[in-house]
């Protein structure tokens, strides 16, 4: 078994997983995630290769972080991620690119992100679930971060903080890549494991 295929039948349990925990039946979660019945039935049997979106789509409407449809079972106390043992889920036109490294465990979990982003290069991102909140840590060059239409820069050495229930896009600006690490903070609750 390739490493894709095993990665989509984690991706297939956990969904079915979160999704039956949940209740939901597979056109009530389509409905409000706004994904299609028949491409949650390609996921569930595995089959099929969405995309970021639809990942933190499904994610949000199940109350569970990225990570936690896309991980199989923890490995030990302690875990060692490296950034170029993680795939990018998102990659831009200009060579960005962002990799979620890890969520934290327990009742309200962490998401950890690596970015990086090119001059002019934006990722706009639908609103979250209430209760979510993120932070972005620039650690080279800088960003402008939209949140509700209104920009604010943040250079290198910044962080800033936002509730994600809101619209918000994150660009690169000025001349050089701009790298930064952000923080995906979720709701403490049950929902939030799977």
């Amino acid at each position: 078994m390739t490493e894709t295929e095993a990665a989509l039948r984690t991706l297939a349990h956990n969904v079915r997983t979160a999704r039956t925990r949940a209740g939901l039946s597979l056109d009530e979660l389509g409905r409000r995630a706004k994904v299609s019945k028949g491409a949650l039935v390609g996921l569930e049997k595995a089959q099929g290769n969405p995309n970021f979106a639809t990942l933190v789509r499904l994610a949000d409407t199940l109350g569970v972080s990225v990570s936690a449809l896309m991980e199989g079972p923890a490995e030990g106390r302690v875990r060692v991620v490296a950034a170029d043992a993680v795939t990018p889920l998102w990659t831009g036109a200009r060579g960005g690119e962002a990799r979620l490294m890890l969520t934290t465990p327990g009742a309200a979990p962490v998401e950890v992100w690596r970015w990086s982003l090119e001059p002019g290069e934006e990722y706009p991102s639908h609103p979250h679930q209430a209760g979510v909140v993120e932070t972005v840590s620039v650690t080279a060059g800088r960003m402008t971060l939209v949140v509700d239409g209104v920009e604010h820069a943040v250079e290198a050495g910044q962080t800033a903080c936002f509730d994600g229930d809101a619209a918000h896009a994150y660009r690169g600006a000025g001349t050089t890549t701009c790298h930064l690490i952000m923080t995906v903070h979720l709701p403490q609750g049950p929902a939030s494991a799977v």
